[in-house]
């Protein structure tokens, strides 16, 4: 039986499935890390974890109560990467997957704790925790910093966009960047904070694109006039069918977990739980 420092610095129990597999000394350096952390002396806890993930690379709780004292220590990047390392061996820990989102909005990296967040599925415990997270990014402002001469919004740059293909649908990111769609050329266009502009994604999914729309986390929506269907479309560019077999489908809405979509072709309004 295993020990495993809770995220909130109490202790609780666990069992390993792999217990079995671990060198004892690795189990030796183990449970004296865990003693160590009892004492408060928290510098040798993290030499006694780090010691056993040495002589066991694989040793899952030792990274979890190593990455779980570098956090409580504020050492965050360091969690972070200590962290990656269990969700590198386990990739459905979704406490995990939140703590790295945490980690990375903690170091400022915004866009990375917003794609951590997507990872984590509506039937995760952690998934509504996931989105107080990007919506405490969001109400306090905390983008990333950047020259006093750039615009910190997209919506504050005064100016026009030109030569932009067919442009039909649009929608912006918590983080500032602004989504457009182009109907002839299928095509996301992505236009950064600064007013650069890139393919966000080209895919054979999008087809005659007409509205866009994005949820708290970063997800995109793109609902697909020639195809009927509407696409979901992570931060990390990842594109899948949310919803299949509508007819000619145009605008798009999102409030809290409900995706709200008008149908053209059968006048109706659509109603699909994200």
């Amino acid at each position: 039986m295993f020990k495993r420092i809770a995220a909130i610095l109490m202790l609780s129990m666990s069992l390993s499935a792999y217990a079995a597999e671990i060198p004892v000394d690795a189990k030796m350096d183990y449970n004296q890390g865990i003693d160590f952390y009892k004492l408060g002396m928290y510098e040798r806890a993290i030499e006694s974890f780090r010691s056993a993930v040495r002589t066991y690379p694989d040793y899952i709780d030792a990274y979890y109560n190593l990455a779980t004292v570098l956090e409580y220590l504020k050492q965050y990047a360091e969690a972070l990467s200590t962290y990656k390392q269990v969700y590198a061996r386990n990739p459905h820990d979704y406490e995990v997957i939140y703590k790295m989102a945490l980690m990375s909005s903690k170091i400022e990296d915004y866009n990375k704790a917003a794609e951590y967040i997507s990872l984590i599925p509506q039937s995760s415990s952690y998934y509504q925790r996931g989105l107080e997270l990007a919506e405490s990014i969001k109400m306090t402002n905390a983008i990333p910093q950047k020259p006093a001469n750039l615009p910190s919004k997209v919506a504050s740059f005064s100016g026009v966009y030109e030569n932009v293909l067919s442009p039909t649908g649009i929608t912006t990111d918590t983080f500032g960047n602004v989504y457009v769609a182009t109907f002839s050329d299928n095509t996301i266009l992505k236009i950064t904070p600064d007013g650069k502009r890139q393919v966000f994604l080209k895919s054979e999914l999008i087809n005659g694109p007409i509205s866009l729309a994005s949820d708290k986390v970063g997800n995109i929506y793109v609902s697909n006039y020639n195809t009927n269907n509407v696409l979901k479309i992570t931060p990390q560019g990842s594109a899948s069918v949310l919803v299949s077999r509508i007819d000619k489908p145009y605008g798009l809405h999102v409030e809290g977990d409900m995706l709200f979509i008008t149908c053209q072709g059968s006048n109706s309004i659509l109603r699909q739980k994200l």
